[in-house]
């Protein structure tokens, strides 16, 4: 008789075994998941059975990605009530109903659906949702239970957050107490529906974070929301229920957006090249992004500094406070309203609409219907499209004090705060002495301009002249003789000066630096940098004398050392342009030293290279200039009978 139980047990074992692995997605009544079994959705994305999160004993049921390492949970059953030991079994009852069960037959948590059931199942589905139907239906609106309704910290492609109107059915994230502790932790995130519904962050009962309303493109107070080729995302609202969803555009694509322990909410991308999590985005920037950071009345502008300021029309609450950037008593009215004197609104752009717990709302009106709707009830501070596509639509009034408003570089909205008749003066005075000083700003800008490009203009004309004048005297001649010229310049055993020298000491062979001219060409003064005057001597460009007949006449008058005789310096070779560079005398006949000695020595070189014995000594060379000097003037045509003498 034992043998016959033992064996019926084991051909019952056996047969269990059997039906799991025929259909691995699938629980059906009577079969248990037992701690170490799992079942796996037809597309192998997501796994469901017991674990310990990081450094916990505790065993919880749960789901999470079967490919992905480490283990990342999704979704959570006995959160609250986790298991000590491994004695954990899941099952489905006859009534439809999910159980987690301890080793004593302890429920410890259960799904707890009030749907009569036929032939109940429970099916992990490939989206990551873990459901109860009957028999073969598979239609969503007939599920008895599905985990999407009761998500954790985590939202996933095709889970709806927000509320079914007819049920109360709430959708919102809950984060972990940590990493070790998935129960839930401060932090909430979901649909609140007071006024016009828009998304909250809590931490507890206090917001941390408004996502804000949604205009019919995104939520107010999340501009990064947009299209892309990822993701696509939906808002529905109606009678029944209002939620947001998102879907991927690409199934291959792993993607979940968490409430996180610390209280932000980040969606994430699996990158199996890395095999790590990618942060795709968040929804909290910056510190504008913390509630009502500028108290009531006030609004937050993340690229200046102080972050806050009162909006128009109103002042700091308490001055002190705000010096010290303590914002959160926020802004009062400088000027109370009267509707009797005639109220007015002032337009903002590009912002995050205000908290509209405390608003009113009407699809079908337009904007002018709303603004008149809201000038006409003197409790009404502000109003605004409540959609935005279209060119807007809409109406949306806010009663009381504005608060949570920051400026958004792009996808901001509009809206009109109502303001006081004397403000709207003193701001309509202001505004248009700004505009007059901003053009009186543009007109001097623009003359200041215009005389800094017309000094440029005549700069540059002034100095195109000037170099068409130096070319035209051959300074700027580079290609004429160039080889010539720095070939010359190698042999030359005495002080070389560049045009440049001789161009800034001469003021640019200035004509009130002239000293005179003679036949062979004109004298200039000048001032070289270490302020040592001299005179230089420009060679006529029409003289036939070649390279080196010029070198020779340099040289043999560089040999000259008399205390008789103008010392020279220095010569400047520069294309076809000669100079001779001589020490200034101011007290001495430069005419008589430099335009007779010209000559002189262009006689003396004459007959230095016809009559070599001529010249025996610098002294004899001396003495023969100093004869010559003492005969009347000579001439280029009477050199030669001198040179017979």
């Amino acid at each position: 008789m034992d043998a016959l139980a033992t064996v019926v047990f084991i051909f019952s074992y056996v047969f269990f075994l059997l039906r799991i692995s025929t259909a691995v997605d699938t629980i059906t009544v009577n079969q248990y998941i037992r701690d170490g079994e799992t079942i796996t959705s037809a597309g192998g994305t997501f796994e469901l059975g017991f674990f310990s999160p990081g450094d916990s004993k505790n065993r919880y049921l749960g789901i999470w990605y079967k490919k992905v390492a480490p283990r990342t949970v999704v979704w959570v059953a006995n959160r609250e009530s986790p298991l000590t030991d491994s004695s954990g079994v899941l099952k489905v009852t006859q009534q439809g109903i999910l159980v987690v069960i301890n080793g004593t037959n302890g429920i410890l948590w259960n799904s707890n659906s009030s749907r009569s059931a036929q032939d109940p199942k429970a099916q992990l589905l490939e989206s990551g949702n873990l459901v109860m139907r009957n028999g073969n239906d598979g239609d969503p609106e007939n599920f008895l239970w599905q985990s999407f309704d009761y998500p954790c910290d985590t939202l996933l492609p095709g889970m709806k957050r927000g509320r079914n109107r007819v049920t109360g059915l709430d959708r919102y994230l809950s984060s972990w107490k940590s990493a070790d502790d998935p129960s839930k932790g401060n932090f909430t995130y979901g649909m609140d529906l007071s006024g016009f519904p828009q998304l909250f962050l809590r931490n507890g009962l206090a917001v941390k974070f408004r996502a804000g309303p949604w205009n019919g493109v995104r939520f107010s107070g999340i501009p990064q929301l947009t299209n892309n080729s990822v993701y696509t995302f939906d808002y529905v609202s109606n009678e029944k229920e209002i939620y947001f969803i998102y879907s991927l555009v690409n199934s291959s694509v792993i993607m979940r957006a968490v409430l996180t322990p610390d209280g932000y909410s980040r969606r994430f991308t699996w990158t199996d090249q890395k095999n790590e999590w990618t942060l795709y985005s968040t929804s909290q920037r910056d510190d504008c992004d913390n509630y009502a950071i500028c108290g009531v009345n006030g609004i937050c502008k993340i690229n200046q500094s102080p972050n806050c300021e009162c909006m128009k029309g109103f002042r700091p609450k308490f001055q002190s406070n705000w010096d010290m950037a303590y914002w959160s008593d926020g802004c009062v009215r400088s000027t109370p309203l009267d509707c009797q004197k005639g109220d007015g609104f002032v337009k903002y752009s590009g912002v995050k609409l205000p908290d509209t717990r405390s608003s009113w709302f009407n699809e079908s009106m337009n904007l002018k219907e709303c603004a008149s709707l809201c000038l006409s009830n003197c409790s009404c501070t502000a109003y605004a499209n409540s959609d935005i596509r279209g060119g807007g639509s809409g109406c949306l009034l806010w009663f009381g004090d504005l608060i949570d408003i920051r400026d958004f570089t792009q996808n901001g909205q509009e809206f009109y705060v109502r303001m006081a008749a004397a403000d709207l003066d003193a701001l309509s005075s202001l505004n248009s002495s700004s505009k007059k000083k901003k053009k009186q700003v543009i007109v001097i800008s623009i003359s200041i301009t215009g005389i800094v490009l017309l000094s440029l203009v005549l700069t540059l004309y002034v100095l195109k002249k000037r170099k068409r004048q130096l070319k035209r005297r051959g300074y700027m001649d580079h290609n004429t003789e160039e080889g010539e010229t720095n070939e010359g310049q190698k042999h030359l055993e005495i002080p070389l000066f560049d045009l440049d020298t001789l161009l800034n000491a001469t003021n640019n062979f200035s004509s009130d630096n002239k000293l005179g001219e003679g036949g062979f060409g004109p004298v200039y003064k000048g001032i070289l940098q270490e302020g040592q005057e001299i005179a230089v001597k420009m060679m006529l460009k029409t003289s036939r004398q070649g390279l080196e007949e010029f070198k020779n006449e340099v040289e043999s008058i560089a040999k000259l050392q008399h205390r008789n005789l103008v010392k020279l310096l220095g010569c400047c070779i520069h294309g076809r342009e000669r100079m001779l560079i001589y020490e200034y005398l101011p007290n001495k006949s430069l005419d008589f030293f430099i335009f007779g000695l010209t000559l002189l020595n262009h006689c003396l070189v004459s007959l230095s290279t016809r009559m070599p014995s001529f010249f025996f000594s610098f002294d004899a060379y001396a003495r023969k200039i100093l004869y010559l000097q003492r005969i009347l003037p000579i001439t280029k045509k009477n050199c030669w009978e001198q040179e017979k003498e």
